[in-house]
């Protein structure tokens, strides 16, 4: 699907209307309150993911802000599926690798990057591009397909989800960077920011067999949260998720999504796939269970068009 004829279907739902690049979207869908303390989101529209990147972290007082010299910082992007780039079933591999690259300049010690992939992920790293990337800027790519690697943890508050077993590189690093792709999603509409945590679990089929909605706005309750969340809008899944079945699955919509607040990051990126945020499930569920705040106009947001 072409971005033109994506905005064109969704203009009831406040995304920018015409085939050439503009905020009117982002100025419909959120309002911007007093900036003179720093910005809670940043959204970006117009460039490439990496250039993007370097102009949203600047927005938010560059990586220094968030990586320490001598920190351990995990990168969590969507590695899920073996399928190359063009196919967006992943994370743009260029845009990890310029986070990287930026935590590296702040002073960061190591790097880490994995996820718990879906298909073989030895092929999943591979040809998604993020394996190479990754390591061409510094990082360790590590593994997440044996049980070995997680350790059991319990999450205050949780309903359902009351414990599990994450990836032992949430527990052991300093800094979590979450850099989801956003896409349709066959099981909950929608994947982004909260989601995007089943690749740090072991048993994801836990989720899905006790109330998948609940169990996800439950992890959000887990006192390791990222410290930035990076959302990927620079190819976005708008049907066939969370693979696609061919590339007119895909809108070019070339944003991306900066924030500190994940529920925030998920409300965000449901208006951009031209979804009212309450009916995914999980935002609101989350929203209400204190893991975030879903109400946008309340947040200080930088709108920025390259």
């Amino acid at each position: 699907m072409k971005r033109r004829d994506f905005v064109r279907n969704t203009l009831g739902a406040g995304i920018a209307a015409g085939a050439a690049l503009s905020l009117g979207g982002y100025e419909k869908l959120w309002k911007t309150t007093d900036l003179s303390s720093g910005y809670d989101m940043v959204a970006i529209m117009g460039g490439k993911p990496e250039s993007m990147f370097d102009l949203g972290i600047q927005e938010l007082g560059g990586m220094g802000t968030f990586v320490k010299k001598g920190q351990k910082v995990l990168i969590k992007p969507n590695i899920g599926w073996d399928r190359t780039p063009e196919y967006a079933s992943n994370t743009s591999p260029m845009l990890v690798k310029r986070i990287i690259e930026h935590c590296f300049k702040a002073g960061a010690k190591e790097v880490y990057v994995f996820d718990h992939t879906c298909d073989n992920w030895v092929n999943c790293y591979k040809n998604s591009g993020i394996g190479k990337a990754s390591k061409d800027a510094g990082a360790k790519v590590v593994p997440a397909n044996s049980e070995s690697y997680y350790q059991e943890i319990t999450i205050p508050g949780a309903k359902v989800l009351k414990s599990t077993k994450v990836h032992q590189l949430v527990l052991e690093t300093d800094i979590f960077i979450n850099v989801p792709v956003l896409k349709d999603h066959d099981s909950t509409r929608m994947t982004s920011c909260l989601k995007g945590m089943m690749g740090v679990v072991w048993d994801r089929a836990y989720f899905h067999r006790n109330n998948l909605n609940q169990c996800i706005a439950d992890y959000a309750l887990y006192p390791k949260k990222p410290a930035l969340n990076v959302i990927d809008c620079y190819n976005v899944i708008t049907k066939n998720g969370p693979q696609g079945v061919s590339k007119e699955d895909i809108a070019q919509l070339q944003s991306q999504i900066i924030t500190t607040d994940w529920v925030a990051g998920d409300t965000a990126s449901a208006k951009m796939l031209g979804i009212n945020p309450s009916d995914i499930e999980y935002i609101p569920i989350a929203y209400k269970m204190g893991a975030g705040n879903m109400n946008l106009e309340s947040l200080k947001i930088k709108k920025i068009k390259m």
